[in-house]
């Protein structure tokens, strides 16, 4: 197996610097490797160049959902992987910034994955396509009203806890599931 010579990507890193990355922000803080502004398109990243993308509590604040998909499907070498941290739609915490634009269910990434109904039937949305490998409700109860102490995120994981979060959370219990995390794969 060949080794790849591609970037690993902490976009929207914030002080959340990861040694052995490119740690990218709009703002030039301490660590920061590379300012850009991700409303600006095309990305300052080659076409194929990124073996691994790491985008947590950003794509909810850019105004345009699926172009910066797509420029993420453009950087990612083929088979190259983008773990993405998302608010979910119904989460106090969607609700709460000021500067969220966008929510997410999680159907939402099924529109770019080949092997979803959601994909097939709608193939003109978008050029892009990635394999989901892995998907989580995060959930952290009672936050942010009342924390326990030691109890902190919970990632439901198992295609049974998801199925019942997800009818929980969706129809009873608004709040109940905080975050999203998936991981793709670019095809």
């Amino acid at each position: 197996m060949t080794q790849s010579n591609g970037i690993k990507l902490n976009i929207g890193a914030g002080t959340d610097i990861l040694p052995g990355w490119v740690n990218h922000d709009v703002a030039a803080l301490p660590g920061i490797d590379c300012v850009h502004d991700l409303e600006v398109r095309p990305w300052p990243w080659a076409d194929g160049s990124v073996d691994e993308i790491k985008i947590y509590d950003v794509l909810e604040h850019l105004h345009e959902f699926i172009p910066s998909l797509e420029e993420i499907w453009r950087i990612l070498r083929p088979g190259g992987i983008c773990r993405v941290s998302v608010p979910y739609w119904n989460s106090w915490c969607a609700a709460a910034d000021p500067t969220h634009r966008h929510t997410f269910h999680e159907t939402t990434f099924q529109f770019f994955d080949p092997e979803s109904p959601y994909c097939r039937s709608r193939p003109y949305y978008s050029k892009a396509r990635f394999s989901i490998i892995e998907e989580a409700f995060i959930v952290v109860p009672f936050n942010p009203y009342l924390l326990i102490p030691g109890v902190g995120e919970i990632a439901v994981k198992s295609r049974w806890s998801k199925r019942v979060t997800g009818l929980l959370g969706n129809y009873f219990i608004s709040s109940l599931i905080q975050d999203l995390r998936v991981t793709l794969r670019k095809i």
